[in-house]
């Protein structure tokens, strides 16, 4: 017998907009005194705790101005805005899988936005 799971909704969030949720989560479990929180939530709120560098609409405005740019789509966006990459070498990995790759000029202008918000 295998059991199935259909994604029924999908929805990119920056690691700051994560860290709220993961928060209000953590408030609403701390209430109830027998219900402890499973490893994984608890490893879950440690990350994002850890490498949350911005605030949640800083995030938001970040991804918005790098999808302004016309070779960067929504998920490549957010992965930027999560990595903070500080480099060209740092930049292109978040490219690896991509099917086209940006120029040297491309990648600079990216970066350029990255150091507005790093």
């Amino acid at each position: 017998m295998t059991i199935f799971k259909e994604v029924l909704d999908e929805e990119f969030l920056t690691t700051p907009e994560a860290k709220e949720l993961l928060a209000e989560i953590e408030s609403e479990r701390a209430l109830d005194e027998d219900r402890e929180m499973r490893y994984e939530l608890a490893r879950a709120i440690e990350h994002v705790n850890r490498f949350t560098a911005l605030d949640s609409e800083e995030s938001v405005e970040f991804v918005e101005e790098l999808l302004d740019a016309e070779k960067i789509d929504e998920a490549t966006a957010y992965k930027i805005a999560n990595l903070l990459p500080a480099d060209r070498d740092e930049l292109r990995s978040v490219f690896a899988q991509e099917r086209y790759s940006l120029s040297g000029e491309e990648l600079d202008d990216v970066l350029d936005v990255v150091a507005k918000y790093a």
